[in-house]
């Protein structure tokens, strides 16, 4: 997948000055993959998975790789929303709590 790196020389703005405005963040600024707060993450069945790709198209951080035979979710983008196992046409999307397996 294309997306930007995890930058370990992050360092955080020290003052309101230093801090950009809006969106306009520069390119590369990912301080750590998934932040953190996600709570459950998506388990795909590969085996009843159709490859319908709806959860490609809803998944609102693009974090859903299609390139290889089945689909995976890169966990590092994934916030652990659910929409991917809500909007999958077969139910083989599985939230999960994290730090469990199914």
């Amino acid at each position: 997948m294309n997306k930007p790196k995890w930058n370990k020389d992050y360092k955080a703005p020290s003052s309101w000055d230093e801090m950009f405005f809006g969106a306009s963040n520069g390119v590369g600024i990912l301080p750590s993959p998934n932040s953190g707060f996600r709570t459950l993450h998506p388990e795909i069945d590969s085996k009843a998975c159709i490859k319908c790709m709806m959860c490609w198209v809803f998944c609102p951080e693009g974090c859903i790789d299609k390139s290889g035979d089945h689909l995976e979710v890169d966990m590092d983008y994934c916030k652990g929303c659910g929409i991917c196992a809500a909007e999958c046409t077969k139910k083989c999307i599985k939230m999960v709590k994290d730090g469990e397996t199914e």
